[in-house]
Order: C-alpha cells, then sequence, then structure tokens
C-alpha cells in the first residue's frame, strides 16, 4: 500500500498515522515517556505499510511530539500536553461536535437565535419571583450571605426535595441527599467516585450531547445503545453489557434528551433486572422532571435507590444563573461522596440554595410550572405544525417537555445545514451531536421554547434549499 495515496477522508496514509498518534496523546492514552506501538504493531493495526509508519513517525520526530531511542524505539516526548476534548475520540466536523453546539449557544450575542440550545428564553422565567426571592436573601444573615455551606447543603432545602422526590415514587431520606451546583456537576462527581480511566459506561444513542464529553474527560469508554419510544433497546443493551462489562449506564427515564421519549414500565422492569444481573450502576437525570403532565416510571422508584443514583437541578425551569442541583443515592455512599466534595468544591452553595428554597417554599414555583407545561404544550404544536409543513418530520408526536426530535427530508445532512444556518445567526443543533455513532446525521433536535421567532423557519427553509443543491 502507497503510503502517500489519499485516503477516504482527503487525509495522506502518512499523515492518518499521525493524527492517530497525536489523537492518542491528547486523550492521555500515550503520557510522556510512553514507548509507542512497534513499525511493525502500527503498520498492522492501521493497515497500512511499514514504510507509511516509518515516514510518519519520522515526521512526528521531527516536530517534537515524539522521540527516537535508537535500538528502543519511539517515545512521547515533552510535558503533558492539556486535556484536548475535541482530540478525544474521531476527529468530526465542529459543526456536530457536542463542545460546538454548546459554546456556539453559550458564547451566542443576542442577535443570535437558538432554536439548538437546551434551555428555556430568560422571558420564560419567574423573573419577579426571582427578584422577591434576592430581595429576601439580602435581609438574610452574615453566615448564609457570607460564609461556606456544609458539603451535603442546606438541610430545609434537602428535607423538602425528599418531600417532592416521594410524589415521584423515590423514598429517600433527606440524609441521602447532597445539593450540587448543578446537573453536570453532580454527574462529575460521580464520575470521579465511581469509575477510573478506561472503564466502559453505557449511554443512550442518541442522548444529551454533555454526556459524551464529561464522560471523554474522564477518560471512559463510551458506548452507545440505540433508544427507542420507549426506551433503551433491550436485546442490544444485554448485548453490551456481556461485551462491554461497563460500570454506569447514565441516562434520563423521565423525559429522554434529546428524543422526547419517556420510558415504559415493561422496560424499566427488564433493564433493572439486567442491571442487577451485571452489577450495573444507574445514573438517572431527572431534570426535566417538572415538564411533565404526569409522571413517568422512574428508575429510582423501582429500585429504591439500591443502585440506581437521581440527580436534578432548576436550572431549565427555575434559573440557569442560580445554580443548584443535587444527588439522590444509597446511604452508605454519602460519606465517600462528602468526602469528594469538599476535596473538589470544597462547601455548597449556600446562597443559591436560600434563593431556590425560598421560591419552591412560597407557592410560586408551582404556579410557574404549571404555566410552563401549558406553554411548552402550545408552543410544541405550533413548532411541529410548522416543521411538518417544510417535510421535517417529528419521531415521536407531541411529546412533553421542550425539545422536538426530528427527522429531515431525505437526502439531507444536518451538519450542512447547521453550518449554512449559522451564517445567518441562527444556532442549530444536528443529530449526530447527540448520536455515539454517528447514525443521526439526518435528524435535528428543535428547542420549542426558542422556535417562536418568524426568522427561524425563512432561515432552516434557505439551508436546507443551500443544503439540497449541494448535493445534487
Amino acid at each position: 500500500m502507497d503510503g502517500s495515496g489519499p485516503n477516504p477522508s482527503g487525509a495522506t496514509l502518512v499523515e492518518t498515522v499521525m493524527a492517530a498518534i497525536r489523537q492518542r496523546i491528547a486523550a492521555r492514552m500515550l503520557t510522556p515517556g510512553a514507548r509507542l506501538p512497534s513499525i511493525r504493531a502500527m503498520a498492522k493495526s492501521m493497515q497500512v505499510s511499514k514504510s507509511t509508519v516509518v515516514e510518519a513517525y519520522d515526521r512526528l520526530a521531527a516536530e517534537g511530539t515524539i522521540r527516537s531511542r535508537p535500538g528502543s524505539g519511539f517515545y512521547a516526548a515533552g510535558q503533558l500536553a492539556p486535556l484536548s476534548l475535541a482530540e478525544i475520540g474521531p476527529r468530526l466536523d465542529r459543526a456536530v461536535d457536542p463542545l460546538w453546539v454548546s459554546r456556539q449557544s453559550l458564547e451566542a450575542g443576542e442577535e443570535m437565535l437558538k432554536p439548538g440550545c437546551g434551555w428555556l428564553p430568560a422571558s420564560w422565567m419567574p423573573q419577579a419571583a426571582l427578584r422577591r426571592a434576592l430581595r429576601t436573601a439580602a435581609r438574610a444573615d452574615d453566615v448564609a450571605l457570607a460564609d461556606y455551606g456544609t458539603p451535603l447543603g442546606l438541610p430545609p432545602l434537602r428535607q423538602l426535595l425528599a418531600r417532592r422526590m416521594a410524589d415521584h415514587g423515590v423514598e429517600v431520606s433527606p440524609d441521602q441527599i447532597m445539593l450540587t451546583d448543578c446537573g453536570t456537576q453532580a454527574i462529575d462527581l460521580l464520575c470521579r467516585f465511581l469509575i477510573e480511566p478506561g472503564d466502559a459506561v453505557l449511554v443512550d444513542d442518541p442522548c444529551y450531547f454533555n454526556f459524551h464529553a464529561l464522560l471523554r474527560a474522564h477518560q471512559a469508554k463510551v458506548v452507545g445503545v440505540p433508544y427507542t419510544p420507549s426506551g433503551p433497546d433491550i436485546e442490544l443493551f444485554a448485548e453490551a453489557l456481556a461485551e462491554h462489562r461497563p460500570r454506569l449506564y447514565i441516562t434520563n427515564s423521565g423525559i429522554h434528551n434529546p428524543t422526547g421519549a419517556i420510558l415504559s414500565p415493561v422496560t424499566a422492569h427488564r433493564l433493572l433486572k439486567l442491571a442487577d444481573q451485571a452489577d450495573l450502576t444507574i445514573v438517572e437525570d431527572d431534570i426535566f422532571a417538572d415538564f411533565e403532565h404526569s409522571p413517568a416510571p422512574r428508575l429510582a422508584a423501582f429500585d429504591g435507590l439500591q443502585r440506581v443514583i437521581q440527580i436534578g437541578s432548576f436550572s431549565k425551569t427555575l434559573s440557569a444563573s442560580v445554580r443548584c442541583g443535587f444527588i439522590a443515592a444509597p446511604a452508605d455512599w454519602m460519606e465517600g461522596l462528602t468526602d469528594l466534595k469538599i476535596a473538589t468544591t470544597f462547601g455548597g452553595a449556600r446562597l443559591s440554595s436560600e434563593l431556590v428554597l425560598t421560591l419552591l417554599k412560597d407557592g410560586s414555583y408551582r404556579k410557574h410550572v404549571e404555566q410552563l407545561r401549558t406553554r411548552l404544550s402550545r408552543a410544541m404544536a405550533e413548532t411541529a405544525g410548522r416543521l411538518k409543513a417544510m417535510d421535517i418530520t417529528p419521531w415521536i408526536d407531541q411529546p412533553a417537555g421542550m425539545f422536538l426530535w426530528c427527522r429531515l427530508p431525505d437526502g439531507i445532512d444536518a451538519a450542512d445545514v447547521a453550518r449554512h444556518a449559522l451564517s445567518d445567526n441562527v444556532v442549530l443543533a444536528p443529530g449526530n451531536a447527540f448520536s455515539l455513532s454517528h447514525t443521526a446525521g439526518h435528524f435535528m433536535r428543535f428547542n420549542v421554547a426558542q422556535c417562536a421567532d418568524e426568522r427561524i423557519f425563512r432561515v432552516l427553509e434557505k439551508a436546507i434549499a443551500a443544503s439540497r443543491r449541494k448535493a445534487a
């Protein structure tokens, strides 16, 4: 095989081998001083000639990425490079990279429209109630305003959360609840607590894209299981358990992100039986619980918090600025989680906890989420109608929550549409950002709460037309 010939991606074979080595270094699979595979072994694994590997190694040595030791081989050189999440896993077009979607949404100016983002517009949040809670917090004593919170978090809020969880069938003591800054921090703490680099972790395919990014940061082996309208494909889930022996499974069992699907009781029972047989721990992200019109089955309720951990936060329903989430876990884990939280964040965010407690206690939050459900239902119907008129088909009819997972017209690539739309100041969320297997290239997630502006549909129509011309 000619080492200078192009491969399907457009890079030469030498460049492909060089990229593979750089990726291993970025992912910490090769640390400074680590020996590279022999030329023969690398040629076999990459299915290229030995001369291709020799040239690739020579170029990497010339640029200082690796070092040659005569008679010994090649070794990773230099100091450990900063962790590059974008380099872990296959190089993706930035339009379908999970971190690209997040950064474009978070950094967007006022001129940008964000139907691809994962949160409600600020105008949908209970601004008046938040301002009242802030005024109440301003009158708090000096300790509440200026001191560290306890590691587990504000006791009255944990007691209230325990009562709220009981409404979903999850019986938990307040001492089994730890407050966190957000749901992402909750998952980060649990990953630090439960897995080591190289451990396998199951996720849904598709799933919330930041699960991918966070697990890559923990250097986990991420394994996707296809998701159906009633939950993960149980047969394929069982196969993944047997093949990969994962430590964790991370999922939404209430309103699923991005699909809007809801776990069925039958699937939940079969899933827990498999988890018990495989000694699998499940992290159930329940962040969208308050968007439900009627409660869906909860794995934590069926399991009794034995091997299921439930997490949540108020970022989606109350305020993304007031950072407050929680972990509900087995009682015998709490001491270890407490030590880990002290080591990584020291104390709790007491002021945020006080604000959330005030809003939950005065009744304004309950009224707010009731209004949200009504408003989201209306936006869901309106957005679905507009999309169907463009031959964009929802995967599930009228799901709860804020997301529509949709199939684009035949032959249209979602990443290409997203690139075109970005040039017109519209941030979209193409399907492969959510899919570990990259099998959702013709899907797109729409946030119906962010789709009120007529310009979004004009830009979307224009971007699809441009993509269709490109494909022709």
